[in-house]
């Protein structure tokens, strides 16, 4: 069964030669080529507070949880409060760093 409106496609997709897209341009080499400590230094390096928060929440839900298998309940509820605020921390920072990275980005005219 053949359609009269069958769509075949004119040129062949071929993944060496990725399709240029207007106003998106791929990562650089120099970024494809980069280890993933050199990835999380650079990373790091653009936005420190990113990790710090991180650590914050790590740290306040470890402890939480612990407070929680000692039985001290109150202490627990104190970690998961804080554990909430680090995470609102850490949200807020990523989203700084979205915006002063969009900001630097020279954009096209």
């Amino acid at each position: 069964m053949s359609s009269s409106g069958s769509v075949t496609p004119k040129v062949t997709f071929d993944p060496a030669h990725p399709p240029v897209i207007e106003g998106f341009s791929p990562t650089s080499q120099r970024f494809r080529d980069e280890s993933f400590k050199d990835k999380l230094k650079r990373k790091i390096g653009e936005n420190p507070v990113v990790p710090l928060g991180c650590l914050a929440t790590a740290g306040a839900l470890s402890y939480g949880l612990y407070c929680f298998h000692r039985g001290n309940s109150q202490r627990s509820q104190l970690m998961m409060r804080t554990r909430i605020l680090a995470q609102g921390f850490t949200v807020v920072a990523i989203l700084g760093g979205l915006a002063v990275s969009a900001m630097k980005s020279p954009r096209p005219h």
